[in-house]
């Protein structure tokens, strides 16, 4: 091994993933000269294994079940999805796996860019090792930003490496329908898997340890997912675990705790994420390697006045988007820091705090029905001491449902704080509400009070007049 000179640069990104990028980004436009190091594919797992994959999957597996309620057209969508063209299409979103363009963007904004494993070797110090075997130190005057992400956590079941399971990498990476697949777990990859594979042809069992789907957001999100996954023909088992799993003669075989015995071809565990830190030298500062790394609203870890953990290394909301965000509130902190700003904004909703980290975060599930929330559930509100109400509206009431989709299936709730009159929370379940969340986003985030929105009028007829009728049933 060779050891390249030491490159001091003002902040040192491991990881070029979504979030690194966009802490790149930031400390780049305020000036500040920046490495980024990444040992696999620049535009990390969003791009490639993630968001990106996943979506291109669904997107004609809901617009199918969308044109199946529409009269004078299902007649037309009857058949079979063409299972080789949208994996070919799967293909494309992802670049075939190449990181060119994403490199070249990372080269345009002026960030230098090192390739290969990215160690601490103490305060502001990381170490890279190259293809070629040539070391790499570079030194960070101001910031060295943790942007490594999660991976899939596997459960410790005897003998399942030999099974050659499939984590969300290998479930939106495949290139071959599975007969049958069995899908452990009951959160958002294991319901978006579920309906892309069973929409191609897979014959799915889902086994899930707890009581039914989706456990984060409001009860009803996962009853009507599970209704819609079982009106398909996954098979859906709730209070099922998975005690022992193996593959005999290319079959696997997967015994629950139930005492059943499945058999399929493939089988996908979504059974949670761990940290990716386990190799990134935290020891060498005093912390604990494979461990999430604890922050402040600035993206800050604690105790130090230079290392940074954003995205879902801190574990405060593992979705693309909100490591985005919290890319751009850690380089607007690293920015004003390195520049001797006193930091006077790290108060909640100030430009250096994370707040919706705590209070705003949205989600969308891209399954049929879609569900989207933001903010806290009336459970979550309860537990965090609010006095609040829950305002549930059928959404097949709103005359733009109907329109959307003969048989619309859909229900709205929002969780409004009594006391400041402000909504806490939102969900929406139904076809096509993934594009209803932003709304309810600007209102939980920016707390706008109940009767400012009684004036924010929605289109007719468009579904957004759920908003209209939360409202009156709020109102009485």
């Amino acid at each position: 091994m060779t050891e390249s000179e030491s490159i001091a640069y003002d902040v040192v990104v491991l990881g070029a993933g979504p979030v690194g990028e966009n802490v790149a980004d930031r400390t780049r436009a305020a000036g500040l000269s920046t490495a980024v190091v990444e040992s696999e594919l620049v535009g990390g797992e969003c791009s490639y294994w993630a968001c990106m994959p996943s979506k291109a999957l669904l997107r004609p597996v809901v617009a199918r079940a969308d044109a199946r309620r529409v009269p004078g057209l299902r007649q037309a969508v009857r058949g079979p999805l063409d299972a080789a063209a949208i994996l070919a299409h799967r293909n494309d979103y992802t670049s075939h796996w190449q990181d060119d363009g994403q490199v070249r963007w990372l080269e345009s904004i002026g960030a230098d860019l090192y390739r290969g494993q990215g160690r601490l070797t103490g305060p502001r110090t990381v170490a890279v090792t190259d293809a070629d075997g040539v070391r790499h130190v570079l030194t960070a005057r101001h910031a060295v930003a943790v942007c490594t992400g999660s991976r899939a956590r596997l459960p410790d079941l005897p003998g399942l490496a030999g099974v050659r399971p499939w984590t969300s990498r290998e479930a939106t990476s495949a290139q071959h329908v599975p007969g049958r697949l069995v899908v452990v777990g009951g959160g958002v990859v294991a319901t978006e898997m579920a309906t892309v594979w069973q929409a191609l042809g897979s014959r799915v069992t889902v086994l899930v340890r707890g009581k039914g789907l989706l456990n984060r957001m409001e009860p009803f999100a996962g009853e009507m997912v599970a209704d819609c996954l079982a009106e398909a023909g996954a098979d859906v088992r709730t209070g099922t675990a998975v005690e022992s799993v193996r593959r005999v003669d290319g079959t696997v075989v997967v015994v629950t705790d139930r005492g059943d015995t499945v058999e399929a071809d493939e089988i996908l565990f979504a059974t949670g994420r761990a940290p990716r830190t386990d190799d990134i030298g935290l020891d060498t500062i005093g912390l604990e390697p494979g461990s999430w790394l604890d922050t402040d609203d600035s993206l800050r870890v604690p105790g130090t006045e230079w290392l940074y953990a954003v995205g879902d290394v801190n574990h405060r909301a593992l979705l693309t988007h909100q490591g985005k965000y919290q890319a751009r509130i850690a380089g607007a902190a690293i920015a004003a820091r390195a520049a001797g700003a006193p930091l006077p904004e790290t108060g909640p909703w100030g430009a250096h705090a994370a707040t919706a980290d705590h209070h705003a975060v949205p989600q969308v599930v891209f399954t049929d029905p879609e569900a989207a929330a933001v903010g806290l559930s009336l459970a979550e509100a309860e537990e965090a001491g609010h006095r609040v109400r829950a305002v549930d509206v059928d959404l097949s009431s709103v005359a733009g449902a109907g329109l959307y989709a003969d048989g619309y299936r859909g229900r709205a709730r929002m969780v409004v704080d009594l006391d400041d009159e402000i909504l806490r929370g939102v969900t929406f379940v139904g076809p096509g509400v993934g594009e209803l969340i932003h709304s309810a986003t600007v209102a939980v985030a920016g707390q706008v009070p109940i009767e400012r929105l009684w004036h924010a009028v929605p289109s007719y007829p468009t579904i957004s007049e759920v908003w209209l009728r939360l409202l009156e049933a709020y109102r009485g």
